[in-house]
């Protein structure tokens, strides 16, 4: 059975002080409940967030001595240089952070990161031991034009390229992410969601083989609420759920980890 993934991103909301605060009430909250911790102490479960750069030290601290994954939203290539405003792996891993969003809709689109730039990403970020959430999804017009499994396989292909199965079983998390649900109040139904991640776990099938794509992780992102979390973790094919609104508040999060419960 694959864990489940429950995964906060936080944009660019919570700095340092509201980070601590965000810290000094989910993580006790995360401990007491008993289900949660029974089933991340089983490894069928994680729990992580994504905060900006400026407060990972903050979260790192912050959940100190908790199972809570600390992650980050994006990472450049290189171990280092001349790249004003970036941050590298290896500055990640210093920080304590043990995993990374790449690829997310909102670097594709409004940072216009390429598919190009997003590959050697996702390689740097392996060769530092860090495990990427690799984001595909595709906008609305392309879904209303039919257009969606070419979106993803374009995606998903080119970022994944000249990988083996032993680059992506276990190491690469793929959360799946239709733009037009991100932040909108839409919600792919969980039948639309199963649908394209299914479509996901058959390309790495078909490319990879049987083995890897059984074991990959694969999230759906968009819209998610404590109140829908487990239809969406009904379906066969979706591990866990890339949070974005609803993560900034101990209490709604907690209730999506509550709701991933196995």
């Amino acid at each position: 059975m694959r864990r489940r993934f429950i995964a906060g991103n936080w944009k660019m909301f919570n700095g340092p002080s509201a980070t601590s605060e965000f810290m000094s009430a989910f993580v006790p909250k995360l401990a007491s409940s008993e289900d949660i911790a029974s089933n991340i102490n089983k490894g069928m479960m994680e729990v992580a967030v994504f905060a900006p750069f400026v407060s990972l030290d903050a979260a790192t601290k912050g959940k100190e001595g908790s199972p809570l994954i600390v992650g980050a939203q994006n990472m450049h290539w290189e171990k280092s240089g001349a790249f004003t405003g970036e941050v590298s792996a290896p500055m990640l891993k210093e920080l304590g952070c043990t995993h990374v969003i790449i690829g997310h809709s909102e670097r594709r689109h409004i940072f216009r990161e390429t598919s190009e730039d997003l590959h050697k990403k996702l390689l740097a970020a392996l060769e530092e031991n860090l495990t990427p959430v690799f984001c595909v999804g595709e906008l609305l017009e392309e879904r209303e034009s039919g257009s969606t499994f070419d979106v993803i396989r374009k995606q998903l292909m080119a970022g994944l390229k000249v990988m083996d199965g032993s680059d992506v079983a276990d190491k690469i998390i793929v959360a799946y992410e239709p733009v037009w649900a991100i932040g909108t109040g839409k919600t792919a139904s969980s039948e639309d969601a199963q649908e394209v991640c299914a479509f996901i776990r058959k390309l790495l099938a078909d490319t990879f083989g049987e083995g890897v794509a059984e074991k990959t992780i694969i999230l759906y992102g968009g819209s998610v609420k404590p109140e829908n979390t487990a239809s969406i973790l009904s379906m066969k094919d979706i591990d866990g759920v890339l949070v974005g609104g609803a993560s900034l508040k101990p209490d709604s999060f907690l209730g999506i980890a509550k709701a991933a419960v196995q």
